[in-house]
Order: structure tokens, then sequence, then C-alpha cells
């Protein structure tokens, strides 16, 4: 059983996996090294479904995509980067690290205190400019 956590992080695997395949529909790269990759994306999800306690695979395969596809770098949920940790941090500015670690400790702390916690709402709570722009 995944928590909601682990299952919008599936949900953003899903939307990664859509970009992967257009890539290759576009023939942008060698047909089989990406099946081949695609096939162990799979696996690494299949994986996360029955378990989020190992997610070493899922920082191999996270880093793999920036390297192997940095045409697409700028489309990976940073969300992704943040759950996987490991290497995938060293794709992320340390102030944006900054940001995702408040984030992580409010959400310990909502679920410490049995509280609802909207993952959705606060990164884009967290995440807005400082100033907006005033009309």
């Amino acid at each position: 059983m995944t928590t909601p956590h682990v299952e919008q992080h599936l949900q953003l695997l899903a939307h990664l996996r859509t970009i992967l395949v257009a890539v290759a529909d576009a023939e942008v790269v060698p047909e089989n090294h990406h099946a081949l990759f695609l096939e162990r994306y799979d696996d690494m999800v299949s994986s996360l479904r029955e378990s989020s306690e190992d997610l070493y695979v899922g920082q191999d395969i996270i880093s793999q995509v920036f390297q192997r596809y940095p045409q697409i770098a700028h489309l990976v949920p940073r969300d992704l980067l943040w759950f996987f940790g490991g290497d995938c941090l060293h794709f992320m500015p340390d102030d944006e690290i900054d940001k995702y670690q408040q984030l992580e400790e409010r959400r310990y702390q909502a679920l410490e205190n049995g509280e609802e916690f909207d993952w959705n709402q606060e990164i884009q709570l967290m995440f807005m400019p400082e100033k907006a722009p005033e009309h």
C-alpha cells in the first residue's frame, strides 16, 4: 500500500514517462538503448509501488535521465529530485534544497500532529515569488 505522498510521486513518474516516450517518438535517441532504459524505469516504478524503503534505483534512473536526455532535463519534476535524494540533489541549487528541506520539516510536523498536509499546496506557497507584481 502506498501513502498519498508516494502516490503523488508515482503520478509525477508517470508524467515523466510520457515525456520519455515522446523523446523516442521524435526519434531523438537510439531506440534500442531507449527501450531498455524504459524497461528499467518501469521496473523501478513497480518496485516503488511495493515499497519506498530503497530509493537507490530511483536515484540512479532519475540521474540517468539528466545524463541521457539533457534536452528534457528542464521538464523533470523538481519534486522527484527531492523525493529520490542522493545523487539527484546534484541537479538542484542550494536555495532550492533549503526550501524543500523546510517543506519536508513542515510535512513531518503535520504528520506528527495528526494534521492534514497538502504537498502540492505547500509547494506552491513555498515557491511563490517573494513579492508578486502589482497591477
